[in-house]
């Protein structure tokens, strides 16, 4: 049987801390590794922890979402990160997504989707919704790897392609037939020749240069 998927839970109210907990404790293959109040504690927690994905508000006293998504991309082993916030707006969402969260879902979200949300981030997906992710788009800066499409190799610009479509590595790797540790060197070589963070902006990236459906 596969390994739990560890979750850590970060939110300023413990009411909603308390609730994602019930939603998730009866999942068989997800596991609620631990909890924090605010971002600096989110951080220290999984450095200890080191979960698979950590759920995350974005508006907390102290430090926030935003500030501990960047924090939380320096530790050795980063998780993957899902806001699960009761913001619509633009403006609170897309820097979250921008400082590098996979993905968010809304606090009311129904609990079965909040599982599959989990799962389908942990396998490498990003969570975007159209309006948000136009935004993102509309957002990027011009020269943000500008001109430098023509030195990805065919075997990359598929890989990138397929990362557009929201493929996690396995799915290319089974995709392209290759394995897992291959196209993660494909995608750690399209990060570095496109100068980008991570799999959300070269999603993005494909989409405005015609890359991806």
């Amino acid at each position: 049987m596969a390994e739990a998927i560890k979750v850590l839970l970060v939110d300023d109210h413990q009411v909603v801390r308390r609730g994602l907990r019930t939603f998730l404790e009866v999942q068989d293959d997800i596991e609620v590794v631990g909890e924090a109040a605010d971002g600096a504690e989110g951080v220290e927690r999984a450095r200890e922890l080191r979960p698979d994905v950590i759920l995350m508000d974005i508006r907390m006293p102290g430090m926030d979402g935003v500030e501990a998504l960047r924090r939380l991309r320096e530790l050795d082993h980063p998780a993957r990160v899902l806001i699960v916030t009761s913001f619509t707006e633009r403006r609170t969402v897309v820097p979250a997504l921008r400082a590098g969260a996979a993905g968010y879902v809304y606090k009311d979200v129904d609990p079965e989707a909040l599982a599959g949300a989990i799962r389908s981030v942990h396998a490498g997906h990003i969570l975007l919704q159209p309006e948000v992710a136009g935004a993102l788009l509309s957002q990027e800066e011009t020269g943000s790897g500008q001109g430098r499409a023509g030195s990805l190799t065919d075997r990359e610009r598929e890989v990138l392609g397929l990362i557009a479509d929201g493929r996690s590595n396995r799915e290319i790797a089974r995709s392209l037939v290759l394995s897992e540790k291959t196209v993660k060197t494909h995608v750690s070589n399209i990060l570095m020749k496109l100068d980008l963070a991570d799999r959300t902006q070269a999603a993005l990236w494909a989409v405005r240069h015609g890359m991806a459906e």
